[in-house]
């Protein structure tokens, strides 16, 4: 392996050489900026190796180098032995940032420093375009070198896509692009490119299996007034999809044809994109004499906001979920007092998909799932491979954060039990993150603030003893499309998107001992009114997610008499809600695990 990677690295050199580039950049992403990228556009794995989902490679004709964050410092390490690329681990002190170490390495006055524009985001290209023009160093964004050396690298995917029926989404397509309209009217605007997948499939009430745990199709759109277009491979489609998206009002056109189409608009049309979620070449193409409006697309914000039928769907998702978690904590707690022979933190998370997909509508897991037993449990974004699956035995905590995809909702849930009899200190240290979780969960605020402003409700308990997470606590989360959804959060950095009821967010506090454990719960919630008062609109959250919290854990004289209240009647909605579908031994058990404290 390490050999083809020496032989990769010369063959990119070669060709930065005729090309005249002094560096070339390669990020993570595809042209669609997707967290999860479909197999053509893993060119940063293929050149280097290193299969982290987050990570740049920079190649200078004398180095190379992969900045990556503390998640994958250990793996990023192993897996870039003998490669000839240096791994640059990310926020510590003494690693220079990528612009940085341009500037260190290309010596000589007006370098050049080459990328692929498709799969790099406008804002993310302006800021190192102004720091690298220091030295007057120039970026040619528009150089696939690895598309000239990449044998065999794989085709755009060309899998059906199909619809979601308005009685899931609540919305036709004709219903959205008005909507759409109507807010790019109020914004000043007159059209609108899109590339975010999740916008796109929204949008058009499209689903499809291109990336890994979001069910979005490769595909660019454009919606106006007068023509709205989808751009996808003509393959991807059934008869009987084109000829409904025909009806809608679509054009369809082939997915290489977008860049062509945007560079022909009338000089006078005004476009809003959002630069975060561009990629470079798509606003290249745009006409000069085009005016164009940044900011965050109308789609984003009507997506975020869920009408009846998603939170209906929403509601019926969690049932399953429910069903699916209870199971797997009844045989996981099976498992264990057998002896727990064989468990490991790969093999119980395939259990838990396995008994996820024993539901109806399901698709898949919505991420893959962070099992994190013991010191695992305090790494974040832990994933675990074939050289750190530890097994799992009848003692310490375990963390799982998990998820699935069903056709009426998206989920995400995390939960910290006790394999064996807790200490004190995790069972305080628990009990503080439930304070928080419940703080989020009982939140009341006036209408029309910000995320950040209420982040202190989840955190508080946790400063009084002097811990801290450095993680959001709630991020939106998509109907069907993608877990991590924006652009509503909430967390302790400015985000000026406003909480508005329908949306659906997580609430996830968490704490975490570096080589002990760490512990996270987590719901989903639904941003909903609570009352009208002489002082205004006051909003607050409803808790969607089914399942126990492992009350072996708790403290109950650490809790309020409100916040013992708030998980009593919890673990009753628990219980009711999921009893009726389950087995007599299963309901026996969980109402043991929902007992009133």
């Amino acid at each position: 392996m390490k050999t083809n990677i020496e032989e990769r690295l010369a063959a990119l050199r070669e060709a930065m050489k005729r090309r005249g580039v002094d560096a070339y950049i390669i990020p993570s992403s595809d042209p669609h900026l997707s967290e999860y990228t479909p197999d053509r556009w893993k060119s940063r794995e293929w050149i280097s190796g290193f299969t982290g989902s987050a990570g740049t490679v920079v190649v200078t004709a004398v180095k190379a180098g992969l900045w990556t964050d503390s998640r994958y410092f250990l793996q990023a390490a192993e897996q870039l032995k003998g490669s000839g690329i240096d791994l640059y681990k990310l926020t510590l002190r003494e690693t220079p940032s990528i612009p940085d170490f341009l500037l260190h390495e290309l010596l000589e006055e007006g370098g050049t420093v080459g990328l692929d524009g498709e799969s790099y985001p406008v804002t993310d290209f302006r800021n190192l375009t102004g720091k690298l023009a220091k030295k007057g160093i120039r970026l040619l964004p528009s150089i696939d070198l690895i598309d000239q050396i990449w044998s065999g690298r794989p085709a755009i995917p060309a899998t059906k896509i199909f619809e979601l029926p308005v009685e899931i989404t609540g919305l036709s397509v004709r219903d959205k692009l008005d909507a759409i309209n109507d807010r790019l009217h109020k914004a000043g605007a007159d059209c609108l490119a899109l590339c975010a997948l999740d916008e796109i499939a929204w949008t058009f009430n499209i689903r499809g299996n291109d990336v890994s745990y979001n069910p979005v199709a490769v595909s660019y759109a454009f919606v106006s007034e007068n023509e709205t277009v989808l751009f996808i491979k003509p393959e991807k489609l059934t008869a009987e999809t084109a000829d409904h998206l025909k009806q809608e009002g679509v054009i369809l056109a082939d997915y290489n044809k977008v860049m062509p189409y945007l560079a022909r608009l009338p000089e006078k049309a005004v476009v809003f994109i959002d630069p975060a979620r561009t990629n470079v070449a798509l606003f290249n193409a745009l006409p000069d004499g085009c005016e164009v409006i940044e900011g965050i697309t109308p789609v984003n914000h009507l997506k975020s906001i869920k009408n009846q039928a998603e939170t209906d769907g929403f509601r019926r998702a969690l049932v399953k979920d429910g069903i699916a978690l209870t199971r797997f904590h009844l045989w996981l707690e099976k498992q264990l007092a057998e002896g727990a022979n064989g468990l490991t933190e790969m093999s119980i998370s395939e259990k838990l998909s396995a008994l996820r997909a024993e539901q109806p509508l399901y698709i898949s897991d919505s991420f893959h799932t962070i099992c994190g037993y013991g010191p695992h449990g305090a790494i974040v974004h832990y994933s675990a491979t074939p050289e750190t699956d530890a097994e799992i035995r009848p003692e310490g905590v375990l963390l799982m954060d998990s998820g699935g995809q069903y056709l009426d909702g998206t989920t995400d849930i995390t939960r910290t039990i006790a394999l064996g009899e807790p200490a004190e200190q995790m069972k305080k240290d628990f009990t503080r993150v439930l304070k928080g979780t419940i703080g989020i969960a009982k939140c009341k605020f006036p209408a029309g603030i910000r995320g950040c402003l209420i982040d202190a409700f989840a955190r508080k308990a946790l400063w009084d003893a002097g811990i801290q997470y450095l993680h959001g606590t709630c991020h939106g989360i998509g109907h069907c499309l993608n877990v991590h959804e924006g652009p509503q959060s909430i967390r302790m950095e400015e985000n000026p998107v406003i909480l508005e009821p329908g949306m659906v967010m997580s609430d996830e506090p968490g704490m975490y001992r570096e080589g002990q454990y760490g512990i996270r719960t987590e719901n989903m919630v639904l941003v909903i009114e609570d009352s009208e008062t002489e002082y205004g609109t006051f909003l607050t959250f409803e808790t969607l997610t089914l399942c126990y919290i492992d009350t072996r854990l708790v403290i109950p004289s650490m809790l309020s008499v409100r916040e013992l209240a708030w998980l009593n009647k919890y673990h009753q909605l628990v219980y009711d809600t999921l009893s009726p579908h389950l087995t007599e031994e299963e309901k026996a058990w969980l109402k043991e695990k929902t007992k009133e404290l």
